[in-house]
């Protein structure tokens, strides 16, 4: 069998081995056989998911599969949706404009905001853990983006709201943790 077959099968068996599988067995994409050997496994998407090389013990073919938790963000409206990172990068970067905030940083940030997420260990979450989430590594990156989006998040209708943020950051610079996170 060439290189190009081969690397197209390949493709294949990613995009339809999901339908194969049944519990904990993955079965194969060419064969049906009900099981499969993991030879190789990495993480990938940041850590975001886990990336597996698969044989087939039946007709020794091998494939890949890739497995990931899904994190869902419930809306203010009731609305569930998947966890964007792209949206929590997008919504930073407007309270960065103009700061000295480069895009390696953001991507960071909206790493770390995911990985925060991720280890409080629930499938779903509100647009209050996201936010709170984002304050955290927000602040330690830059303190008027942080104002900004503070401001925002928790709705400031007066100077007074201001001051009382800039007065508690002064009295506690400790970076705040989304509800449920483990320590």
């Amino acid at each position: 069998m060439g290189a190009a077959s081969r690397g197209s099968s390949s493709w294949w068996a990613q995009s339809v081995v999901s339908s194969w599988r049944v519990g904990s067995l993955v079965h194969c994409p060419f064969c049906r056989h009900p099981d499969s050997r993991v030879v190789d496994s990495r993480t990938t998407d940041d850590g975001a998911a886990i990336r597996r090389r698969r044989q087939c013990p039946d007709c020794t073919r091998r494939f890949t599969t890739v497995e990931s938790c899904s994190l869902m963000v419930i809306k203010r409206s009731g609305v569930t949706e998947p966890f964007s990172r792209t949206k929590v990068i997008n919504g930073v970067r407007k309270a960065c404009q103009g700061r000295p905030v480069t895009e390696d940083a953001l991507a960071l940030l909206g790493q770390r905001v995911e990985e925060a997420l991720r280890a409080t260990g629930n499938a779903e979450l509100s647009t209050h853990d996201v936010g709170l989430a984002i304050l955290g590594p927000l602040q330690e990156l830059d303190l008027v983006a942080y104002l900004r989006f503070a401001s925002v998040y928790r709705a400031f209708d007066s100077l007074e709201d201001f001051e009382a943020a800039i007065a508690e950051l002064r009295v506690h610079p400790e970076v705040p943790t989304p509800a449920g996170a483990r320590e």
